[in-house]
């Protein structure tokens, strides 16, 4: 497989139009050298592997010194989520952009529209991207630690935005403690149903993009990630999304 180079057109760089970016300078500078790190880390995967490649080498090919790397993050392997991170953030935003008229199960397949079909979200050749640093992932435990995280993390923010969407939780909060002398109230509490809605649709997602990365089927068509997740949503059938 050809690998896009980390310079030049952003076009064929991963996740090149990413998750939204912090509110403060410092913290926008932060997150764009993470994600420069990222795709120089990625880069080198792709090119010559996860073993071949050291720290010292992501950090020359993204212009910076050793020490710098490592005050971003901890190992090589680490490098790679902001990548997995924007891919996930760009699901789960799509899900809270879906209109407010949709069911859960509508919003789910709406956002699997709008971020697993190539060009809606990430391009064809981010795809292939995501196909070789899903495999890697698959055959390094120190990657898939990572992969992971990033999956139970956005499952957690997931179960935050089904419980936006879904009347069974929309207005719970838990009241203040008079006895504590705490007159703030706590935040609204996710009902169980609703993280298991999370976890379902993650899991469906999940699975449909790892099963895809195994094959060489091309990113669209009837073999592709969004074909494979709209077959895993259809497959649960009557599942309650905490809706009532």
């Amino acid at each position: 497989m050809s690998t896009p180079s980390t310079t030049g057109n952003t076009a064929h760089q991963p996740f090149s139009a990413s998750a939204p970016a912090p509110a403060s300078l410092t913290e926008r500078r932060k997150a764009e050298t993470r994600m420069e790190i990222a795709r120089a880390a990625a880069a080198l995967f792709v090119r010559q592997g996860l073993r071949a490649t050291r720290a010292e080498d992501i950090a020359q090919a993204a212009g910076i010194a050793p020490r710098t790397f490592y005050r971003y993050f901890a190992s090589k392997e680490e490098a790679v989520a902001p990548l997995y991170a924007a891919g996930a953030q760009l699901w789960t935003q799509a899900v809270r952009e879906a209109p407010p008229a949709l069911t859960v199960p509508e919003a789910l397949r709406h956002a699997v529209h709008q971020t697993l079909t190539p060009g809606a979200a990430v391009s064809a050749s981010s795809w292939e991207w995501v196909r070789t640093l899903i495999r890697l992932a698959d055959a390094s435990p120190a990657l898939r630690k990572v992969w992971a995280e990033v999956c139970q993390s956005s499952e957690k923010t997931l179960a935050e935005i089904l419980a936006e969407r879904s009347p069974v939780s929309r207005g719970r909060t838990d009241s203040a403690d008079p006895e504590s002398g705490d007159n703030v109230a706590r935040p609204s509490v996710i009902p169980p149903r609703v993280h298991f809605a999370a976890a379902v649709a993650g899991a469906a997602v999940r699975v449909a993009v790892e099963s895809w990365s195994t094959t060489t089927s091309p990113p669209a068509g009837p073999t592709g990630p969004a074909a494979l997740a709209l077959q895993n949503l259809e497959a649960l059938g009557e599942f309650e999304w905490g809706e009532e």
